[in-house]
């Protein structure tokens, strides 16, 4: 008797599920494991069932190995494909440098040849552009160096004052130590007897 096509969809009996679930479950780990030793192939699987219980399967070693392998796998891919983006953004801020470089060099022949190599008005722009922007970005890095230099003048300050504040305890622990002790500072007898030869 042939079998009938299974349809893709959720089991509704619970027995039915429960069942299915345990065969295929069965059947799944089989065929891991067939497809390791046949291919010598590395695999880990994981399956939780509708409770939430947990079957996991780890050929050629423990699951905690292969996820290690699997994490510095994906770490490189992502390195990978982060250093391709980093190079096709460095290439297309050359280029773009590059324009501008070239724009400039044509204001500075304009600037210094007398208008020789007429810029058209486009340029002129771009060039007005780019110089606005690059004053914005040397006054933004004076602001942040002076930013900077403020910001150490102030730790400096708090250093200073903490040294200075150390400084007067400890005067004033000196004197207060001068001022309450005056048996010791006011002695009306030297603390040594001399030795006196009595004739009888």
């Amino acid at each position: 008797m042939a079998r009938g096509k299974v349809q893709m969809r959720r089991i509704e009996n619970p027995v039915h599920r429960q069942v299915t679930f345990c065969k295929r479950r069965s059947g799944l780990l089989k065929k891991a494991k067939e497809l390791s030793v046949l291919c010598d192939a590395e695999i880990g699987l994981f399956i939780f069932s509708a409770h939430g219980k947990l079957y996991e399967l780890a050929t050629n070693g423990s699951m905690q190995g292969l996820l290690e392998k699997y994490m510095k796998s994906t770490r490189c891919y992502v390195e990978e494909q982060a250093d391709e983006k980093q190079v096709l953004e460095s290439k297309m801020e050359v280029n773009m440098l590059k324009n501008e470089i070239e724009v400039l060099q044509k204001g500075l022949r304009y600037m210094f040849e007398g208008g020789a190599g007429k810029m058209t008005l486009d340029e002129l722009r771009i060039l007005e552009n780019n110089l606005e922007v690059w004053m914005y970005h040397i006054r933004s890095a004076k602001m942040d160096i002076m930013s900077q230099e403020i910001q150490l003048l102030k730790n400096k300050e708090g250093i200073l004052k903490a040294a200075n504040k150390c400084l007067q305890e400890q005067m004033e622990m000196q004197y207060d130590a001068a001022n309450t002790d005056p048996i010791m500072t006011n002695i009306p007898y030297p603390l040594t007897v001399q030795n006196e030869i009595y004739q009888y």
